[in-house]
């Protein structure tokens, strides 16, 4: 019996992590439909939501393929257990993946918690400090930029170890791309974003191009709507219109946070 064809629904912005699932969807091939959450506009928090993601974030799906004939919605919210989720039930071929319980498999869980545990949370918080706080703490730009840099390190260290033992990639793990390189090229590919330069990591940068040229990447950074950010830093007057749109909600979006939890 033919397996049934997938049904899902990504719920989702256009920020990095929310990049993370939409490349990983296009990447496996899989059709998909969007709903853009407008998080400028704080709809992550209502009510309706939350019954998805009772974690007030973006992004989460919803699979309602069929499981054995029988109907199913099954939800799943955090990025980096959507991507798991999505090579464990829809990549038997292993195209970003690699068989469970293999060194490869337990490698790609341990880069994809690093990236989430790390890089992703330091660099959103080197965003914060250098592009939305009102007032300009130098200590809170320098740590977090510091840290973002050190991860970045990390990684560039992975891929030379990684450069020397084949022809291919270099990639995080084994000899191909993986969820781990997609979970930290989400991040990494909005550097200037957190005021980072990439440049100065050889093999990080020869990295970062190779994925960009992929088609289904770029197809699915353009998810939900065109990914403006390194057009719009361009030029100083783009960025600046950046930045303000962005500080907006952002701060909006901590303000209403505050006044909740007060």
């Amino acid at each position: 019996m033919a397996s049934p064809k997938p049904d899902i629904v990504l719920y989702t912005s256009g920020t990095p992590n929310g990049q993370k699932a939409s490349i990983t969807l296009e990447e496996l091939g899989l059709p998909y439909e969007v709903q853009n959450v407008q998080i400028s506009k704080n709809v992550q928090k209502e009510a309706w939501y939350l019954k998805i993601n009772p974690n007030g974030r973006i992004p989460a799906i919803v699979d309602k393929t069929s499981s054995d004939g029988k109907p199913r919605e099954k939800r799943i919210f955090e990025s980096g257990a959507m991507m798991l989720y999505l090579c464990e039930r829809y990549d038997p071929e292993h195209k970003l993946s690699y068989p469970y319980d293999s060194e490869e498999y337990w490698e790609v869980v341990e880069w994809l918690v690093w990236m989430q545990s790390g890089l992703g949370p330091m660099q959103g918080q080197a965003n914060h400090f250098y592009r939305y706080a009102p007032e300009k703490i130098q200590y809170g730009i320098n740590r977090y930029q510091t840290e973002t840099k050190r991860l970045y390190q990390v990684l560039e260290d992975r891929l030379e170890y990684q450069s020397k033992k084949g022809p291919s990639g270099p990639w995080t793990v084994g000899d191909k791309m993986t969820i781990a390189d997609l979970a930290s090229f989400a991040w990494i590919n909005w550097a200037e974003w957190a005021g980072v330069e990439v440049k100065e990591f050889k093999h990080l940068k020869v990295w970062l191009d190779r994925i960009n040229a992929r088609p289904a990447i770029q197809k699915g950074l353009d998810v939900p709507e065109p990914f403006e950010m390194k057009k719009k830093m361009q030029s100083k007057e783009g960025e600046e219109e950046y930045q303000k749109m962005h500080s907006q909600w952002v701060m909006k979006g901590q303000e209403a946070d505050q006044e909740k939890h007060k």
